[in-house]
């Protein structure tokens, strides 16, 4: 019978490995299997198995390796017992020769660039297919994608049952396109990768490194495949520039509170000059904006506010979202005053309702502009909506100073 110590450390060993490789292990699975919702369901019985088997056997050297095995050989079961055998022959002698081959973590071929491609095809809606690759990338549940969303977990898991059920109907390839399909599918693929990027960054230094890290090992890989794409060059600068400041994040919200010896130098210069690189292209694009304004944020002693003002403003020619418009409305106050911010705020209150940087944003120039128990009441809602306790902390300290 199994001990309670030694089922805590099967179950522990088990969600570490999910927590760090289930992207890695989905993908390379969906690829194989040529079916999304078939990997998730086999990487699931994988897993409800090693909760038995490590505790009865021990946790294997490749827990990795294990699972794939595992859940490749069930899959295979699955297959000929639902009678696929018959058209399959030639796919399902290279799947068991797959699972009895070397399934240590560096023998697992990376297949995550394949399914990024193949979630962003042009036939799924927009934001299915960064829905999809949220999901079977990152492994990242249905309410924390509706929560990057901010939408319902139902409408999430419906779109995302959609999209698989299409690609597998539409018989959809699991490739990296070629060049004349490229255009077509890098700016769905670039918004993933970027929303990996802020849903690790959002849960902050000790929740987000993982999906933070797989954002830019994607971005460098695309930079690797298209070296001289300025979209793909932005993408990984405004990466590198925002995750430089990462280990001061704790210190608050606004950058010249933050001590700037905490920043990773050497990662910031490499995004600054890879900005840079990227606009001298002269084929400016939504992803070379945002990483220009990330640079203005941190070149000198203080935000260049003007210009950031300037270039939200051609941000919302290619993206006129509530997001946008909040970080237009931020840049103006502070060049104009508050009340132009509070002005710009106003028609996205009902918009931004649920987003905790929205009624931070509104608290800050309530402040300025005296009204101090609307202030209170909007950072307290901020307060309720941060994703980290560093968040929350800091806010909190903002509103104790004012009450």
């Amino acid at each position: 019978m199994t001990s309670v110590a030694s089922a805590q450390a099967v179950a522990q060993a088990l969600a570490r490995v999910m927590a760090q490789d289930k992207g890695r292990l989905l993908s390379a699975l969906a690829y194989r299997l040529r079916d999304i919702s078939l990997a998730e369901d086999m990487l699931q019985e994988a897993s409800l198995s090693a909760l038995t088997h490590w505790a009865r056997a021990g946790i294997p050297n490749s827990p990795q390796g294990w699972l794939l095995r595992v859940a490749l050989r069930r899959a295979i079961d699955k297959m000929r017992a639902a009678g696929r055998a018959a058209k399959g022959q030639a796919d399902l002698a290279l799947l068991a020769e797959e699972e009895a081959g070397d399934t240590t973590p560096d023998a697992i071929p990376d297949a995550r660039l394949r399914m990024m491609f193949t979630c962003c095809h042009p036939a799924l809606e927009a934001k299915s297919q960064v829905a999809l690759t949220l999901r079977v990338i990152c492994g990242l549940t249905t309410p924390q994608i509706a929560a990057v969303f901010l939408d319902s977990d139902v409408a999430i898991g419906q779109r995302i049952s959609r999209a698989k059920a299409k690609i597998t109907a539409a018989g959809i390839g699991f490739a990296i396109p070629d060049a004349a399909a490229w255009p077509a599918r890098l700016q769905s693929v670039l918004t993933a990768v970027y929303l990996i990027f802020t849903r690790g960054y959002a849960a902050g230094p000790d929740m987000g490194q993982d999906l933070c890290q797989e954002a830019l090992f994607l971005a460098r890989l695309l930079v690797q495949l298209a070296p001289s794409d300025p979209e793909i060059e932005g993408l990984l600068a405004l990466i590198l520039i925002t995750h430089a400041r990462a280990g001061a994040r704790g210190q608050g919200a606004l950058m010249p509170n933050q001590d700037r010896s905490l920043w990773d130098s050497a990662m910031l210069a490499e995004g600054l000059e890879l900005a840079t690189i990227a606009l001298t292209r002269g084929q400016v694009g939504p992803y070379q904006i945002k990483a220009a304004i990330a640079a203005c944020h941190v070149q000198g002693s203080s935000p260049d506010w003007p210009q950031i003002a300037a270039l939200t403003a051609t941000l919302l020619q290619f993206e006129d979202t509530p997001v946008v418009r909040l970080s237009h409305a931020v840049a103006l106050g502070e060049v104009q005053g508050a009340q132009v911010a509070l002005a710009q705020m106003l028609p996205l209150a009902g918009a931004l309702a649920d987003y905790g940087p929205f009624h931070a944003a509104r608290a800050e120039f309530l402040l300025r502009a005296g009204d101090t128990l609307a202030a209170q009441r909007a950072y307290s809602d901020a307060i309720d909506m941060a994703e980290t306790p560093q968040d929350r902390a800091v806010l909190a300290q903002r509103l104790a100073k004012i009450s």
